[in-house]
């Protein structure tokens, strides 16, 4: 009998163990776990302890053994070289394996730390994947993150080696890795005794005697190994992000519970089977590409995509059809600002409609807010489910989706639909009264969070619980403001500092955004709260028109700030707008909205680390400067 969603929900909340007991059958446990959540020690709650296994098992050999070795597992495409190479389960269970017998040569045991700084390239999965193999615990850091960033990672970390490549790509230019992993280790207080570089074909990088191995040569004369056994609440990896204090905050991501959460969490939310062909277009460090490209499609046997390469401009605005075609995806899952890109190169859908998408069962955005428009355009271009939903990288997986696995509901732009089965949800006033339907507040999910979220902080318990659990005591605080409406959908509004106040007045940026964006000549826009002498604060927009725009900037300008008085009111006091031709992102797609705010109330800002490019800043201001002059002599 087919249960709906809000059954399944109910049913995760009432009986937590026995619902995550049933999801862990999928697992092969060399030893049962004693229980299925331990909340003897809260709020360090650890899901199946006692138990062991293998998370590279699961990914891997399990497939192997189970007659699908010739299933195809890994897809590598990218653009950028103009190359191709794809993996069995066989063949990639074979790599993971020599390659986990080279991390052993090189001093690497369970439990120690390996920081890798790698590009879009097979060695990456290969690597975290052999890391995994032999109880050993990876942290993936951005490649081409400066020296200092990569160094505060090495010295919270405390590796044994640092994976690295001689250079990564992008867009007309190559950046040479080595150099940068050099002053790292130079600047770095923790000194790392052993460093493996791959060798691209574009730059060769020099090779520190006594330190480096070159990372084939290493592969090449290493015994394969096989799996190591470990503790279901034995670390997997650190995921660092960025902390309010300027030390990164290092996510810790546990074996069992992660495992049993990605697997339940690509049959349930994504609608996924085991052969089925996924496409998480994430770059390298994020979190997306740790759960929905490495472990989520390989435990559950699909076949996995990683690109290097972007939206647009590798070559043209159809590129992400053009894989889609090639490889008959079932699922993309890829981050709104990838599609408003696609969008402004393309807004009639050209490159779409050019290939044949038929394989494409839904899109799935996430990253950052996903505005109506973007949303509907979408829809209206692939003809198939476009569904927002949104987590974060310390939930590791979907607090709030349309589960198209149990029963897909109706979409309503502006919302990622419901709570997924395992998570609570709530809306809190900042007493931290639960607010009625309908009202904005804090949103919080109600301890114990399920399996598969940050079990605590690298050697931070302390921070762990200032930073997310001390603020309303009996919840994590996701730090995004929104509501839970009548039907029970979640509505994510912005971040909590991204909720200005306007007189008095409460409002979202987001909400703000949403209205902008519904203007046919606006591509991608942002909307932050700047000083204002007499009402604290006021909205301030960036545009960055579609490239067939058919009306003026200061046409679109008016046009937009009309809309925003029409549809929010004039208690927004909506009256300022610039159009810019980019806004600062980071690497993933997101929006530096508070370097775009401290840029406009004149305050100092740091470049953050994160900035894909940081060129465009110096343009920022003189733009957001001349606005301002122009603004104050209006009458």
């Amino acid at each position: 009998m087919t249960r709906t969603v809000a059954e399944v929900h109910a049913e995760s909340l009432r009986d937590p163990s026995g619902f995550w007991g049933r999801a862990a059958e999928s697992v092969r446990w060399s030893r049962p776990f004693d229980r299925v959540l331990d909340d003897s020690r809260p709020p360090f709650y650890r899901w199946f302890p006692g138990g062991q296994m293998s998370t590279a098992y699961e990914c891997l050999d399990r497939h192997v053994d189970a007659g699908r070795g010739e299933a195809l597992a890994l897809v590598v495409e990218s653009p950028m070289t103009g190359t191709r190479a794809t993996y069995t389960y066989r063949a990639l269970t074979d790599a993971v394996a020599r390659c986990a017998g080279a991390l052993r040569a090189a001093g690497v045991g369970r439990g120690d730390r390996v920081v890798l700084y790698l590009p879009m390239v097979a060695e990456a999965v290969i690597t975290m994947l052999a890391c995994a193999r032999i109880g050993a615990v990876h942290s993936v850091v951005f490649g081409g993150f400066a020296p200092a960033e990569l160094a505060a990672r090495i010295d919270d970390a405390e590796p044994v080696l640092v994976v690295t490549a001689s250079a990564g790509l992008e867009p007309g230019r190559v950046i040479p890795y080595k150099p940068l992993v050099d002053e790292a280790l130079r600047l770095a207080k923790h000194v790392v005794p052993h460093c493996m570089v791959l060798q691209r074909p574009m730059v060769h990088a020099e090779l520190v005697p006594g330190r480096d191995r070159d990372y084939a040569d290493a592969v090449a004369s290493a015994a394969p190994v096989p799996c190591v056994e470990v503790e279901a609440t034995d670390p997997l990896y650190i995921l660092y992000t960025s902390g309010t204090t300027g030390q990164p905050k290092g996510v810790v991501r546990d074996h069992g519970g992660h495992l049993v959460a990605l697997r339940w969490s690509m049959e349930h939310v994504y609608g996924l089977r085991p052969g089925d062909v996924f496409w998480a277009a994430s770059d390298v460090g994020w979190v997306v590409r740790h759960s929905y490209i490495v472990y989520g499609p390989l435990s559950l046997g699909c076949t996995t995509i990683l690109y290097e390469g972007k939206p647009v401009g590798t070559p043209d605005a159809a590129a992400y059809f053009r894989v889609v075609e090639r490889y008959g995806v079932d699922v993309l899952f890829t981050a709104p600002t990838a599609i408003r890109a696609i969008r402004k190169e393309d807004p009639a859908g050209q490159g779409a409609r050019a290939h044949d998408l038929r394989s494409l069962r839904a899109l799935f955005l996430a990253g950052e807010r996903s505005d109506p428009a973007t949303v509907a355009w979408a829809e209206r271009i692939l003809g198939v489910p476009v569904v927002d939903h949104w987590w974060q990288t310390e939930t590791g997986w979907p607090i709030v989706a349309n589960c198209l696995g149990i029963e897909p509901l109706p979409i309503k732009h502006g919302s990622p639909t419901v709570p997924v089965p395992g998570w609570d949800v709530r809306a809190l006033s900042d007493d931290g009264t639960e607010l009625a339907r309908g009202e904005t507040g804090a949103l919080v999910v109600k301890l114990p969070m399920p399996p598969g979220a940050l079990s605590t902080l690298h050697r931070a318990e302390a921070r762990f619980v200032e930073a997310y659990l001390a603020r309303f005591p009996g919840y994590y605080h996701t730090a995004d403001a929104g509501l839970v409406d009548e039907d029970g959908y979640v509505h994510v509004l912005a971040r909590t500092d991204d909720i200005i106040n306007v007189a008095g007045h409460r409002l979202s940026t987001g909400r703000l955004e949403e209205v902008v964006a519904a203007h046919p000549d606006v591509a991608e826009c942002a909307v932050v709260g700047v000083a204002d002498a007499l009402k604290g604060q006021v909205p301030l927009g960036f545009i960055v028109l579609q490239s067939s725009a058919t009306k003026a900037p200061d046409e679109v300008i008016a046009e937009v700030i009309a809309a925003v008085r029409a549809q929010v009111g004039a208690v927004a006091s909506f009256r300022r707008a610039l159009c810019v031709a980019r806004l600062p992102k980071t690497r993933s797609g997101k929006t530096l909205r508070g370097t775009l705010q401290k840029i406009a109330d004149g305050v100092p800002y740091a470049v953050p680390a994160t900035i894909d490019d940081a060129s465009i800043l110096p343009d920022l201001e003189v733009a957001i400067r001349r606005e301002a002059a122009s603004s104050s002599a209006s009458p």
